[in-house]
Formats: C-alpha cells, structure tokens, sequence
C-alpha cells in the first residue's frame, strides 16, 4: 500500500485516477511536482530526475519523496510509469528535437514552432469529444456569455470574446479594466453562462471570479490544464488543453484552436 491509502499505481493511467480523484491534497512542493508530471508526461519519462527537478521547479529529492508516496522506493522505479507510456506515443515528442539553428531568432521561431505543433498535436491525440459537445450545449443555450482569463489565457479570451461578437453572440468579456472584474460579473444570472481559461500557476483572478458566478448559479465552462485547477470543482464540465513550451516561453495555439472550435459550434448550434 501506498502512503496515501492508495494501492501503488500500476500504470500512467493509474495514475492519473488517483490524481484526478479529488481526494489527494499535496503540500505546496508535491503539488507543483504533480501538476507538472501531469502536463509533462514525455519529459518526465525521457529525462534525468536532475533535468525532470529542475523544470518542475524543485529539488530531486522533492521527486523522490513524491515517488515513495505512492509507493515507491525512489525516482527511478516510479519514472518507469512514464517510459511505458512513451512506448506508444513516440510522434507526441516528434518536432520536438531539432538540428541547432546558427542564428539565435530563427532558432527561437523553431522552438516556438516545434512547441506549438506539439500542443496541437496533443490535443489531436486525445481529446474529450463528450465534454467539448456538452460545452457547445451549454454555451449555445445561454443567455449571456461571460468570457473569463487573465494573464496568459487572456489574449485567448480576448480573441474569443471578438469571435463570438463577430458572429452575433451576445457576451461580455471580464478584462478588469479599472479593477472592475467583480463588478464586470456582478449581474450575472442562472440563464448565463461562464467561458473561463486558466492555466498553471493558478494565481489569478480568475478563480474568484468563477467563484462569483458559481454561486449566482450561472453554467461554468473552463478550459485548464490539469484537473489541479481551482476551476475544475467549479465546472459544469472543463476541458483539458496542456500547452508546451520552448526556451521558457509556452505556446498559445492548442488553446485558440480549441476555443475556436467552441465558437464554431455554438454558432452551428444556435443556426440549426
């Protein structure tokens, strides 16, 4: 048995449940390990466990004591979960290694190219249909539409709030101008409907604000990256969109892309 209570998982997969679950509640370093071994399953398994502490952000033996949680007698063995997975997942990582580009900006393009193809990729390769169609209900079936992000998700709510308005669908998009954001959302009602995006540190605004809607009863809608996001125990329904990144700087595409989507069938859904 693991310390947690859990029987040790078995596979990637079984980790992942007992991740998901609700029920394991991290101190503040085991949780930014869990929430980057959930976005970066392919780094964690190709890497050393110097190379997998130092891009999550802590120190091996953070992993290790992570490891042994679950039963685990260190890193090593508890990295073997990873490395099976990649067995079936090799072109995940492909466009990721590239030949060093002589000057520094075109190899920075590369990068955020290679790393823009990944995300998409990601979300090729295992995408929620079910949620994304009961998104697009919710979405169409509303009243009014709340687009909700701040940060680095809030060039994708800004470009989904202008979406949305271009094809006559009513919303508000919640940019705080003027420290307004609480007063943005202060009307809000049942018959609306909440589009909030959100992404790893968490430490926006945008989860109070949810907050906010939650208890006016409105629909919440969320795209995040990990079931850690404080936004997910508030959703109706979320979608998971994991973007990688190069030289320190992640990619936005996968998460536009998707939003579109959303934009698209709410508008097919509200045309039939």
């Amino acid at each position: 048995m693991a310390a947690l209570g859990y029987t040790k998982p078995q596979t990637y997969e079984e980790l992942r449940a007992v991740l998901s679950s609700g029920t394991v509640h991290f101190p503040k370093r085991l949780r930014q390990v869990a929430i980057f071994l959930w976005q970066h399953p392919s780094e964690v398994a190709l890497g050393t466990i110097a190379q997998v502490a130092e891009q999550a952000g802590v120190q091996p033996s953070t992993l290790v004591r992570f490891a042994q949680i679950f039963g685990y007698a260190g890193f090593s063995d508890f990295q073997a979960l990873f490395k099976d997975r990649m067995k079936g997942s090799w072109p995940e990582r492909a466009g990721l290694e590239r030949a060093e580009e002589p000057n520094a900006n075109l190899h920075f393009l590369s990068g955020m190219v290679g790393a823009s193809q990944t995300s998409l990729d990601r979300v090729g390769n295992a995408f929620d249909i079910e949620s994304f169609e009961t998104m697009v209900d919710h979405l169409a079936a509303a009243e009014l539409i709340y687009v909700i992000g701040s940060k680095r998700a809030f060039p994708v709510t800004a470009y989904l709030s202008l979406t949305l308005s271009q094809q006559g669908v009513r919303n508000v998009l919640v940019d705080n101008v003027g420290s307004t954001a609480l007063d943005q959302v202060g009307c809000i009602t049942p018959r609306d409907a909440v589009l909030a995006v959100s992404f790893s540190p968490y430490n926006s605004i945008t989860p109070d604000l949810v907050a906010v809607a939650h208890e006016r009863k409105a629909r919440i809608l969320t795209i995040t990256d990990s079931t850690f996001s404080p936004l997910v125990g508030l959703s109706d329904t979320w979608l998971e969109v994991v973007e990688s990144d190069f030289a320190g700087f992640r990619s936005l595409a996968a998460s536009l892309a998707v939003g579109m989507a959303l934009v698209h069938g709410v508008v097919a859904r509200r045309t039939d």
